[in-house]
């Protein structure tokens, strides 16, 4: 959930580490990045308001303010929101090489949305819709 939540705004560069065996204190260590102070903190805010749907709440949140690195304390799970800069500079993944990376199952479901809001495509001064409908068509698995 908080991987769809950070996707849900956009997030870049989302990981999942495993670090089950590795470390006491987390299973899993979500990462992903926000390109400025406002997505950082947006990102944060959509991850906590859809694991509160679940009931699940925070133990702690850190460095919200700064919107520089939020870790967001979910007990067996630790969700760190980055800046691009501190990303870079702190490298969890560099850090945590010991780490699996989890693979993220693509969310068919977005994918489709994306798709099927497709833009037109403007061919000599004529707006062609079928573009947009094509994709709309290969999302919902319909033969042309």
């Amino acid at each position: 959930m908080a991987v769809r939540a950070a996707e849900s705004k956009k997030a870049s560069g989302i990981k999942v580490l495993d670090l089950t065996g590795i470390t006491s204190f987390a299973d899993y260590f979500v990462i992903c990045t926000g390109s400025n102070p406002k997505q950082v903190q947006a990102i944060a805010d959509e991850v906590g308001s859809q694991l509160k749907q679940l009931g699940e709440h925070p133990y702690s949140l850190e460095g919200y303010t700064q919107a520089e690195w939020i870790l967001a304390d979910y007990g067996d799970i630790l969700v760190h929101v980055f800046s691009t800069q501190a990303r870079e500079y702190y490298d969890l993944e560099r850090l945590w090489r010991a780490a699996k990376t989890v693979a993220i199952p693509v969310d068919e479901s977005r994918d489709a949305r994306e798709l099927t809001s497709a833009p037109a495509q403007v061919v000599d001064g004529e707006v062609d819709e079928a573009p947009a409908a094509e994709a709309a068509s290969e999302a919902s698995g319909a033969d042309n």
